[in-house]
């Protein structure tokens, strides 16, 4: 379906045609003193100045060509140039009667689907997601599911970290306390064991010991390093040991991930890389891109233009070692090799964005990418407490999701419980659902590239602009839904007609936005404006019903009319909610 703002641009386009302006001049947008009017169009003012006439002379000129407009309740012409208008209520429930009857409420699926691969996850294996992976996980999988909705083929890529001495470490400490494995047998030709030889509580231990036993002990540390070189150079044994820590890692990641409701296309690793780096060395070398600096592998990517300084990209370490930049380079490689995206989205910490800039540079210089391809840093804020400073747990540590997670959701069982007799196994799935509501509500709520604070008491509130609050709306249209079949009505089968109150029309509005917002929103990158609209829809539709008797109502057709405005407001509340990665419940 058209956008109702193009629809409405269209006729003050044949206006401004009509009385002999420039069509340039037939710009509409949202009206910013709704008191006055719906939309408004400030073309007067600035054709003012081309056609040396007083813009309100020009706005009556153009305004007398929407006379008998079936578009318009209301075209004005007013001082010093402003042209105010209303949509005719019967083009408005003529309009929602054609989305209601849409499978995609509205939405024009993209005319030309890009391929669009997200790196969104960045947990590294052998430890914990902790909530310093929540906005990652909760940004890039909204940004998924806004393009799979506009028709875009999305991949989301968990991109684990799964290389470097982490790696050594735990090899090593793994060697420490069961040398007899026959991962250290250097004799060992057979088939190793299907079973890990540990459990993820053992491995999420293994990690933070090793750590800190080697920044204490130097022969550790070196030996950990020798294990990760070994590692990296194909060690049969090592190499085993790092296939059951994946195997391991990932199991619980997934377990952890879905709990968030977050899915990946991809679980690859910086070690899926690793075989593209010899091939990319010798690619930047042979080709001039790279030069030798104190030993070290360095392309410069800085640009005229810069303000500050940008300093080389580096490749290889002086020891030959490979950094991230590498890691990062040669998983684009890859990631072209096996998918030829348009566009690569990296949704990471905005402290990195120094190290994207160097990497996106150096990938357009080497032209690791086509011209045309397109690389993207969507950098994000931090998730602080209510002092200001990083969320951490009582104690002052890193708090790891799933406890977070757990938290909330004993938070909410705690407030449906205490005003409701309800089940108790009912009140858990649903205090599940409204905690998940609450937390990525609470954080996609805020512009992604900004801190925000993580205030449990307000986003765990059913008042206010919150998750709660959208599914306690979502919930009170399916109650009255509900009650209108045990009246023996099908709401399914009920037709939209023209508004009968402000209150109506202005939901009415709201609704007819919803394609102009998701495309907006996702061409921007700005899952916060489709809360933004959410927030909007909940409240216009709370002040219908407060005002509105619907199912006292004896009139049928006007009662069907709004049962099935209430359908498509259900539909539209839903539909926003899914991009957004939660749903509602039947009952709360």
């Amino acid at each position: 379906m058209k956008k109702i703002l193009d629809l409405i641009t269209d006729e003050m386009v044949k206006a401004f045609e009509a009385a002999g302006y420039d069509t340039k001049f037939a710009k509409v947008t949202l009206s910013n003193r709704p008191d006055l009017c719906e939309y408004q169009c400030n073309g007067a003012m600035a054709a003012a100045k081309a056609y040396k006439k007083a813009p309100i002379m020009i706005a009556k000129d153009v305004v007398g060509k929407l006379e008998g407009n079936g578009l318009f309740s209301m075209a004005d012409a007013v001082n010093p140039g402003f042209i105010n208008l209303n949509l005719n209520p019967e083009f408005l429930g003529d309009y929602l009667k054609e989305m209601q009857a849409d499978p995609d409420l509205s939405i024009e699926k993209a005319k030309n689907p890009k391929k669009i691969i997200i790196d969104y996850g960045g947990p590294n294996v052998a430890k914990p997601l902790h909530v310093g992976h929540l906005r990652s996980a909760i940004i890039g999988e909204s940004i998924k599911r806004m393009g799979r909705f506009l028709g875009h083929e999305m991949i989301g890529d968990v991109h684990l970290g799964d290389w470097g001495l982490q790696m050594g470490l735990i090899i090593t400490e793994l060697k420490k306390r069961k040398p007899d494995l026959v991962y250290f047998d250097e004799n060992y030709t057979g088939e190793y064991p299907e079973e890990a030889p540990f459990t993820i509580g053992e491995l999420e231990e293994i990690y933070p010991t090793a750590s800190a036993y080697s920044k204490e002990h130097e022969d550790y540390k070196e030996e950990a390093m020798q294990a990760t070189y070994l590692l990296q150079h194909g060690h049969r044994g090592y190499q085993g040991i790092l296939k059951h820590i994946l195997n391991v890692s990932v199991t619980d990641l997934k377990r952890n991930y879905e709990n968030l409701n977050v899915t990946f296309d991809l679980w690859k690793g910086e070690s899926d890389a690793q075989p593209y780096i010899p091939g990319l060395v010798a690619y930047l070398k042979e080709n001039g891109y790279s030069y030798e600096d104190q030993g070290a592998i360095v392309v410069d990517v800085k640009e005229e233009s810069d303000t500050k300084e940008v300093p080389p990209c580096m490749i290889l370490k002086s020891d030959g070692a490979s950094l991230y930049t590498t890691t990062d380079l040669a998983t684009i490689v890859q990631r072209m090799e096996d998918y030829h995206p348009d566009e690569i989205l990296y949704v990471v910490d905005k402290r990195q964005e120094m190290h994207f800039v160097q990497v996106f540079r150096c990938a357009k210089k080497a032209k690791l990418v086509e011209e045309d391809t397109k690389l993207t840093f969507l950098g994000f804020g931090t998730m602080n407490g209510k002092d200001g400073k990083p969320f951490k747990t009582r104690e002052g540590g890193v708090m790891r999701l799933e406890y977070l997670l757990k938290d909330i959701e004993e938070e909410m069982f705690r407030k449906i419980t205490e005003n409701h007799a309800i089940d108790p196994e009912e009140a858990r799935a649903t205090a599940k659902l409204v905690g998940l509501s609450a937390i990525k509500y609470g954080d996609l709520s805020n512009q992604a590239s900004k801190d925000y604070v993580f205030d449990i008491d307000r986003f765990t509130s059913f008042e206010g602009n919150t998750g709660p609050y959208i599914l306690y709306t979502i919930v009170r249209i399916k109650s009255i839904l509900s009650k209108y079949r045990d009246q023996g009505g099908t709401p399914e089968n009920a037709v939209i007609s023209q508004p009968a109150s402000d209150s109506e029309k202005a939901l009415m509005l709201s609704l007819s936005r919803f394609n102009a917002v998701c495309e907006n929103a996702f061409e921007e990158i700005a899952p916060h404006k489709i809360c933004s609209y959410v927030y909007e829809l909940a409240n216009n539709f709370n002040s219908f019903y407060h005002e509105t008797r619907i199912l006292s109502e004896e009139n049928e057709g006007q009662k069907a009319s709004w049962i099935a405005l209430l359908v498509l407001t259900r539909d539209v509340l839903e539909k926003c909610i899914d991009v957004l990665g939660f749903s509602a419940p039947e009952r709360m």
